[in-house]
């Protein structure tokens, strides 16, 4: 968590390539049908929360850490509809939300059991659970989690959850797997590259899967 209190202040300063390809895909199919209720599990800084507000949804998000807290409250409409809580133990009743989504949050979890549990339940019959989180074969390939702030390097720690360990657990979880996404940086993401002066590693980077999203409907 000593991470997450230090990256909180910066996480919504500057472009980030793999925030752009989850939203920019996960927009193409979340954008056809906004949910009416929405639980942003692992929420940070309320990126996804503000996205739903937007569109219409009533909106809760919990995450872990303090400062990020503190960062989604300054934002419009969100102060008052977050709480500090662990995703494997969400504050609200069954049943609650039409959507319920976690992303880039798996990975600080020794395993996806039980927050995947933890989301079927708080979802209603018939709603969606998504969790997206940086793929297996970019940890493989020696991708971290890190930041930069006030001049220091700082890398998270964190588990690697397989494709086959998340279906087990949704599965178990009575969800039912809609579609899946597995994907590498596309030209949209080219320019954050050039921005950072990165030009040159994004062909390398670009052939190794990013993101892998998951989207499951409760049964």
């Amino acid at each position: 968590m000593e991470g997450h209190r230090h990256w909180a202040p910066v996480y919504d300063a500057g472009p980030n390539p793999l925030l752009a390809l989850e939203t920019r895909l996960l927009l193409e199919r979340l954008s056809e049908t906004p949910p009416a209720r929405f639980i942003d599990v692992a929420c940070g800084t309320g990126r996804w929360m503000e996205w739903a507000l937007n569109s219409g949804s009533c909106v809760f998000g919990v995450d872990f850490c303090t400062e990020m807290l503190l960062q989604a409250s300054r934002k419009r409409g969100l102060s008052g509809y977050l709480a500090l809580a662990d995703a494997r133990s969400i504050p609200l009743a069954g049943g609650s939300a039409d959507l319920t989504l976690c992303s880039f949050a798996f990975g600080y979890l020794t395993s996806p059991r039980q927050a995947i549990a933890e989301m079927a339940r708080v979802t209603c019959a018939g709603g969606r659970v998504i969790v997206a989180d940086l793929h297996p074969r970019a940890l493989n390939a020696g991708w971290t989690r890190s930041f930069r702030s006030n001049g220091h390097s700082y890398e998270i720690d964190h588990y690697r959850h397989s494709n086959a360990a998340l279906e087990a657990a949704a599965d178990a979880a009575g969800l039912v797997l809609d579609w899946r996404i597995e994907a590498c940086f596309g030209e949209p993401e080219r320019t954050i590259f050039r921005e950072a002066g990165k030009d040159s590693s994004f062909q390398e980077l670009s052939r190794i899967p990013a993101l892998l999203a998951m989207c499951w409907t409760k049964t």
